[in-house]
């Protein structure tokens, strides 16, 4: 058996675990990458082999599956979905940042996605660290947001009234993802939260799903979510990871935000995507 390697991308998030075969992890080997996936939010898998069942088998290793609303469904395997960019296509999935499900009044725990066909060049995804990002915060600000919380929303994204709809070239067009009447669902969440597993404080709001500060004016809620999201997306809190055939990602959507680059046009990308149900998350004060 391989000695299991762990090499951080950043310091902030991110890091590329080796030496494993997710088709047959021993529990000391689960155990290991559970306790690195805590420690760095987002973790990478190169030269795997897994095919759907194995995929299933370890995403349910971690809780249960979150059956996805919106996205086109691998045919036979309703709990893996397609995240698909075909080489006609101009817009991609998930091509802003964004934190997956902060619109459920429980968040997934987080995603395993699987690269099956990615572009030799582009087609990379940026992860960044909530943790981090709070961390390098002054005392002052961050006693600010304790008391708060924020509003999170899918209907601008997912719903019917989505003006995703008038771009003849959106995913939501042309059935990559549909099903706009399951949308509409609405949580708040603290803009501060304590990891369900760590502990840890960080920053839960993000740019896809965020749609306000409790008790705030339009105004006065788009200046403070945008001074937080500029602060996020500082390279010094973030990490990218570049796809190979194999590759397998797993995000913690508690602890970072992601964002598939959309740089590959004219080339086909294609992967499967579970994920996992969470836990409550309450807030750090």
């Amino acid at each position: 058996m391989e000695t299991i390697t762990i090499r951080p991308l950043s310091d902030a998030v991110g890091a590329v675990i080796g030496g494993v075969d997710l088709r047959q992890l021993s529990d000391a080997e689960f155990s290991a990458i559970k306790s690195a996936f805590h420690q760095h939010g987002a973790i990478f898998f190169r030269n795997q082999s897994l095919d759907p069942d194995d995929h299933i088998a370890f995403a349910k290793r971690w809780g249960d599956i979150n059956i996805n609303r919106f996205f086109h469904p691998v045919e036979g395997h309703p709990e893996i979905a397609e995240v698909l960019k075909s080489e006609t296509d101009t817009l991609n999935i998930g091509g802003a940042w964004h934190t997956d499900h902060s619109y459920d009044q429980i968040p997934a725990l987080g995603s395993i996605l699987k690269a099956i066909d990615v572009p030799e060049v582009g087609g990379d995804t940026l992860f960044a660290g909530m943790s981090a990002a709070y961390d390098a915060l002054s005392d002052g600000f961050k006693d600010m947001l304790g008391d708060l919380s924020a509003e999170h929303g899918n209907a601008h994204v997912f719903g019917p009234s989505s003006t995703a709809y008038a771009n003849p070239d959106a995913p939501r067009t042309g059935g990559r993802i549909g099903n706009p009447e399951a949308a509409g669902q609405e949580a708040i969440h603290p803009v501060v939260i304590a990891h369900p597993d760590t502990g840890r404080p960080g920053l839960y709001v993000n740019p896809g799903f965020t749609t306000g500060i409790v008790g705030w004016n339009r105004a006065e809620s788009d200046m403070l979510l945008h001074y937080l999201y500029n602060h996020i997306a500082q390279p010094r809190f973030t990490a990218r990871f570049h796809w190979e055939p194999g590759s397998v990602a797993m995000w913690d959507n508690r602890s970072t935000w992601h964002n598939a680059l959309n740089d590959y046009q004219g080339r086909r990308r294609y992967m499967h995507r579970i994920t996992v149900e969470g836990v409550p998350i309450t807030s750090a004060a």
